[in-house]
């Protein structure tokens, strides 16, 4: 894959333009924020959403979505409620056959659909792939080891991207499970505000580790009930991302619990940030998805309860503790 094209130019975005030239691809990098695409081009910083980190200086950026998709490939990195509107304006432009690798990680507000299922109905020429795993942008940035899950109808298909993109510190593992893939990235997004609200409460390490297991128990029954593999769940897209996002202030999900855990609104918390906290938006459509199917998911709903400013921190909390006594595994 000489050439990539990078649809996103946020902090995320950004560090996969970074990877991708490290693999030795020319890199295009699509941005609808005019500053962003001046930064990257005249100064080899993202000064809006990866400040601090320097760019190689060919990577380029653009603000003409057919300049971009003239590529052998596409990391497509907007966030996941954009991605409909996105991949409708790369349509015109992306030759059929064209592998689209879906790195945005959250579940479509109003359609509940999943991100590859958008991608059919608006992009139908692409060939969709999902990239996910235990991965903050700085580090991926920065050439920290980093190991992803890259998924695909056909594995040996996401076995020949992955060489595409693989490095000495960056290590992608083809798989062809894409529902678990994007599942599991989705899921743990609204499981991590919960662990960011216990740190935030100062609830202490042994109650974020035991949520921290419980959340995983719903994630693998959440993907299970929708066809995702139990391999997967278990793996670096599942149980490895969960693990990250619930561990560390960098996460964008945790650091929003934890605002919450502290006393502070979501209105204050959304409103001094740029970047997105996919959570917040998928922790509705889990839950009714959840509620449609019967799959026990007592954290998402808290989460869900909170977020959208249904009930209170400490209520939530007192229901959680509160409930029926029960076997483990069920």
């Amino acid at each position: 894959m000489s050439r990539v094209g990078v649809i996103g130019g946020g902090a995320w975005g950004t560090a996969l333009a970074c990877l991708a030239r490290r693999a030795g691809s020319e890199v295009m990098l699509w941005a609808r924020e005019p500053e962003v695409v001046a930064s990257i081009n005249t100064v080899h910083v993202n000064e809006v959403f990866l400040p601090g980190i320097a760019l190689d200086s060919r990577i380029r950026a653009t603000a003409d979505m057919a300049e971009a998709l003239e590529v052998d490939m596409v990391l497509l990195v907007c966030p996941a409620q954009a991605q409909r509107a996105v991949a409708t304006a790369m349509a015109p432009h992306l030759p059929a056959d064209t592998p689209v690798a879906i790195c945005a990680k959250g579940l479509e507000r109003g359609t509940n659909k999943l991100m590859s299922e958008v991608l059919a109905e608006v992009l139908p020429q692409a060939e969709p792939m999902v990239l996910s795993g235990p991965s903050f942008a700085a580090d991926v940035a920065r050439g920290l080891p980093t190991a992803v899950t890259l998924a695909a109808r056909n594995r040996e298909h996401a076995l020949d991207v992955a060489a595409g993109l693989a490095g000495p510190t960056f290590r992608p593992y083809a798989g062809d499970d894409l529902i678990g893939a994007q599942i599991g990235g989705a899921v743990k997004n609204v499981l991590a505000i919960a662990c960011g609200i216990v740190d935030g409460r100062g609830l202490g390490d042994s109650a974020r580790a035991s949520l921290t297991t419980r959340a995983f128990a719903e994630l693998v029954r959440f993907g299970r009930a929708f066809g995702a593999r139990t391999e997967t769940l278990t793996g670096l897209s599942g149980l490895g991302d969960l693990i990250l996002t619930c561990s560390s202030l960098q996460s964008r999900n945790m650091s929003l619990g934890f605002a919450l855990g502290q006393g502070r609104t979501m209105d204050e918390i959304l409103g001094e940030r740029r970047s997105v906290s996919e959570g917040v938006y998928t922790a509705a459509v889990v839950t009714e998805l959840a509620r449609d199917r019967g799959i026990e998911m007592p954290i998402a709903e808290a989460v869900h309860q909170i977020v959208d400013g249904h009930s209170s921190i400490d209520t939530v909390i007192e229901a959680l503790l509160n409930r029926p006594l029960k076997a483990e595994h069920l």
